[in-house]
């Protein structure tokens, strides 16, 4: 059993609202040594439906961004800051994000990535601790520390802003460019080396 596989949590009663409207706890998917982090806002109805995060068409439009600088869907990690879909596909509440914080927190550390890529607002702020205004700050790079590993935070456009907003597409995608060369994985180079020899 890998570390990950060790951090994924199956039982979860803390948040009421969220453990009435889920289907099923989505944890974080991709390899156990992902240089490149993708980090939600939390589940929709097809995240639900599935058990995976970013599988409905906001997924899609994420997939084609990383597919256009030679990245598989399968060599990066990509992860929630709740695993529960709320409501109405409402945003998680302040105490919501803070019950889950240390399962993300834990994910964060162990991967220890070169990168994590905030998509949206709420994931933003929430690494953050910060007011974000995600259309301007997007490709903005900042150091946090996570359980006392530093990490770098890049800031981006969710995914679905591209579909309410073509004009959004061209930063969304420029940002997924910056993510790739900062992770050192642009164009098929995968920095992921560590589990070559088993």
């Amino acid at each position: 059993m890998s570390e990950m596989d060790e951090l994924c949590i199956t039982e979860c009663t803390r948040c009421p609202a969220l453990v009435d409207s889920r289907s099923r706890i989505v944890n974080g998917t991709g390899p156990d040594d992902a240089d490149l982090v993708f980090v939600g806002e939390g589940p929709g109805a097809q995240e639900d439906s599935q058990g995976e995060p970013f599988v409905g068409r906001s997924g899609t439009v994420l997939d084609d961004a990383l597919r256009d600088v030679g990245i598989a869907r399968e060599d990066v990690r990509i992860t929630n800051c709740v695993r529960c879909r709320p409501p109405d596909n409402r945003d998680p509440t302040k105490d919501e994000l803070e019950s889950c914080r240390g399962y993300l927190e834990a994910e964060l550390a162990a991967l220890d990535p070169a990168v994590i890529v905030t998509l949206g607002k709420v994931p933003s702020e929430h690494l953050l601790g910060r007011s974000v205004a995600v259309t301007n700050e997007a490709g903005t790079l900042e150091d946090i520390r996570v359980d006392g590993t530093p990490l770098r935070v890049l800031i981006c456009l969710h995914p679905a802003a591209t579909l309410y907003d073509r004009s959004q597409s061209t930063t969304f995608e420029e940002t997924i460019v910056q993510a790739a060369d900062l992770a050192g994985v642009a164009d098929g180079e995968s920095g992921q080396t560590r589990l070559d020899g088993f």
